[in-house]
């Protein structure tokens, strides 16, 4: 009988229930933590590339002309907005794209930031992707495309990479079409 009285005076002792009950629900809390910082930051990431997105284009469409050099800087600000996330996923293009009386859409020119850009169409392609009244016949529009792949630095929740991408078009402000010029 000595036996069953410590067994028993075990079951009924209540010291140990809250240090029990947070082993259980610790490893949930930390999960849902880490999970919610991983969420923030990838939406942080998208909405910089939205920004970078709109801002490369905006750069663009407010020059009568534009090239190398210019696009070379226009590159190196989109980087900089996506501080500090690092850079090496960012691709970035802008083309200009006219339609001609008959509403056919070409690329007049297009760069990208990065070799291999698959998104970035070239120049001469004819474009049906262009959404209906962004781009009227006889006229011109810039297009600013950017794509982050955002890898999460704990991964816990999203162990994988999330490509984001994002597409403006913007009217020239000062002349009917932004030219090219390997002089600027």
């Amino acid at each position: 009988m000595s036996r069953r009285r410590p067994l028993s005076g075990f079951w009924r002792d209540k010291r140990g229930v809250s240090a029990v009950e947070f082993a259980l629900i610790a490893p949930v809390m930390i999960i849902m933590y880490c999970g919610l910082a991983e969420v923030t930051q990838a939406m942080m990431a998208q909405r910089r590339l939205s920004n970078i997105a709109s801002q490369i284009g905006d750069l663009v469409a407010q020059s009568s002309q534009t090239g190398p050099t210019k696009m070379t800087d226009v590159f190196t600000i989109g980087s900089i907005i996506m501080a500090p996330f690092p850079t090496g996923a960012l691709k970035m293009c802008v083309a200009s794209i006219t339609s001609d009386a008959t509403g056919k859409d070409t690329v007049a020119w297009s760069r990208a930031s990065a070799s291999g850009m698959s998104t970035c169409p070239a120049q001469g392609a004819v474009l049906t992707t262009v959404p209906v009244g962004v781009l009227p016949a006889s006229q011109s529009v810039i297009m600013a495309r950017a794509s982050y792949a955002y890898a999460s630095p704990i991964k816990l929740v999203m162990p994988r990479n999330i490509t984001f991408q994002r597409t403006f078009y913007l009217r020239p402000r000062k002349v009917d079409t932004v030219i090219w010029s390997a002089s600027s």
